[in-house]
C-alpha cells in the first residue's frame, strides 16, 4: 500500500494554444457536442447539437421558444462538451469550452441547412411550421481539454 497521494492528471488540462486547436480538430471532425445552459432555478439543461467552428468561435442553430433557446436568452452564460468520435489516426478526446453567446436571427433558416449540409450529408431538415430560427455564436473564455492518454506500462 502506498503513502503517496493520488495526482489527478484531468485536474490540468492542457495549456491554452493547444487546447484552442485540439478543441477545433475535434469539432472540425467526427464529434458528439452537449449544450449546457442554467434553468431559470439554476438546475442544469442539456441538449444534444450540431455545431460547427467558425474561427475561434462555434456556431450553432436553435429555434425561439426552446427551452435552451430561453435560457440563452435569460443567461448567455454556457458550457459546450464536444467529445471526438473514432476517426483514423485522431486521439479519441474531448474538450469543455465555457463562454457566453450571442443570438442572431436566421429568417430563412439558410444557417439550418448549412448545418444539415455538414452533419446530415446534405439531407433536407424536416419541416418546422412557423419555428423562428436563430444562429448561435459561442464566443469561448476557457477551453479544457484533458491531457493526452498515456498508456501504462506493462
Amino acid at each position: 500500500m502506498s503513502n503517496r497521494a493520488f495526482l489527478d492528471p484531468f485536474l490540468k488540462g492542457r495549456p491554452a494554444d493547444a487546447a484552442r486547436q485540439t478543441a477545433t480538430r475535434i469539432l472540425s471532425g467526427p464529434h458528439l457536442s452537449i449544450l449546457s445552459t442554467t434553468n431559470r432555478d439554476g438546475s442544469p439543461q442539456t441538449s444534444v447539437i450540431f455545431v460547427k467552428p467558425d474561427g475561434d468561435d462555434v456556431l450553432f442553430s436553435t429555434i425561439k421558444g426552446r427551452l435552451k433557446t430561453v435560457n440563452m436568452q435569460r443567461d448567455p452564460r454556457v458550457s459546450l462538451l464536444a467529445h471526438s468520435l473514432p476517426a483514423e489516426g485522431e486521439e479519441i478526446t474531448y474538450a469543455a469550452i465555457s463562454g457566453s453567446v450571442q443570438l442572431t436571427d436566421d429568417p430563412e433558416g439558410a444557417f439550418h441547412q448549412v448545418m444539415y449540409d455538414l452533419h446530415m450529408g446534405g439531407a433536407t431538415p424536416p419541416a418546422e411550421p412557423g419555428a423562428e430560427r436563430l444562429i448561435v455564436r459561442l464566443r469561448p473564455k476557457r477551453i479544457y481539454v484533458p491531457p493526452p492518454y498515456v498508456a501504462a506500462a506493462d
